[in-house]
């Protein structure tokens, strides 16, 4: 399980990552400057965050 196989650069493909923004879903690459500066300052869900408050 130590021989990792990884793809030259030019056959990698770009990831689209998506966001619900008030009750839709979309891409974060259509994103204004403003709405992207908040998507990067945003705190995310983790169970085990939430799992420890009390």
């Amino acid at each position: 399980m130590t021989n990792i196989d990884t793809l030259p650069t030019e056959q990698r493909q770009r990831c689209e990552v998506w966001t619900r923004v008030m009750g839709y879903h979309r891409p974060t690459s259509q994103f204004n400057v403003g709405k992207r500066a908040e998507h990067r300052e945003r705190r995310h869900f983790t169970e085990r965050a939430a799992a420890l408050t009390p």
